[in-house]
């Protein structure tokens, strides 16, 4: 009457093997998950904040004496103490990459296409990547921190009981700063390089006519888009990263520190920027 006793010890064998393994699937595909809603939680987090900075803006309440006050000290911050560390940076990269490509095409006979290349890898690509690394590791690290700090000490609660918006008074008025930073710095990083390659190059004799004819070549290489795009790009790593840094003090848990904040800010910063020119230099 019944199945043999081995039976039904098979089959419980079986369903605990196979719930084991859809365990298994189950918690792998839930950590895959998280990962991803992670990451584009910060991406929605961020499209939303940016559009609020846009919008924020663009109302006279929002600038206050505060808000103002803020925009000016953090402008003065990273484009005011940061110029000299571009300026820096930009003649280093005449050195070592204006001069010798100046040189090397002037080699190989091809001089002529020198403002073209000038425009496509300093101007267009190497000085965004290299302003947003910039800012990023001199000032954006250091609106992580200060921001990070007091959402996790409980000064962000402590303005909202009083009424007072931290998105006004934080990241509106950084965000801007860094993105007007972003194009100052921008613009002085490409003129400090090509000027320091035209010196080297004029000194070493691979060049002989004018600084303004060396200008003037790479101002006619450059195409009616670039006049648009090239400042454009510069901005939007200015606002992006500014933005980013910000956000990413402001979303800090209770859970947080120094030793977590920063690796993570920086290294979606990176992302940020390197984004950033990828997407460019696809228009471009």
């Amino acid at each position: 009457m019944g199945a043999p006793p081995g039976t039904f010890h098979g089959n419980d064998d079986n369903t605990s093997s196979n719930a084991t393994i859809g365990d298994r699937i189950a918690h792998f595909l839930g950590d895959i998950g998280a990962l991803v809603r992670r990451q584009v939680w910060f991406l929605l987090i961020m499209l939303g904040t940016g559009w609020g900075v846009v919008r924020e803006s663009m109302r006279s309440n929002t600038w206050r004496r505060t808000v103002r006050y803020e925009f000016q000290l953090t402008l003065s911050a990273v484009a005011g103490r940061g110029l000299f560390s571009t300026m820096v940076m930009g003649g280093l990269t005449g050195v070592g990459v204006v001069s010798q490509a100046i040189y090397w095409l002037g080699f190989a006979g091809m001089a002529k296409m020198t403002g073209s290349v000038l425009v496509t890898v300093i101007v267009r690509e190497l000085a965004p990547i290299l302003v947003g690394i910039l800012m990023l590791g001199r000032n954006g690290m250091l609106s992580l921190t200060e921001v990070g700090i007091l959402a996790t000490g409980g000064q962000v609660r402590s303005m909202q009981a009083e009424g007072l918006d931290p998105f006004l008074l934080l990241v509106v008025p950084r965000t801007l700063a860094f993105t007007v930073a972003g194009f100052t710095l921008g613009i002085m990083f490409s003129l400090a390089s090509l000027t320091t390659g035209y010196i080297i190059s004029r000194a070493s004799g691979a060049l002989s006519n004018s600084l303004f004819s060396f200008y003037y070549d790479v101002v006619t290489a450059m195409t009616s888009a670039d006049y648009l795009l090239i400042p454009l790009k510069f901005v939007v790593v200015g606002f992006l990263v500014g933005l980013g840094c910000c956000v990413g003090g402001l979303t800090a848990s209770n859970e947080d520190s120094i030793a977590t904040l920063l690796p993570r800010g920086f290294s979606r910063g990176m992302l940020i920027v390197m984004t950033v020119s990828v997407l460019f230099s696809l228009k471009l």
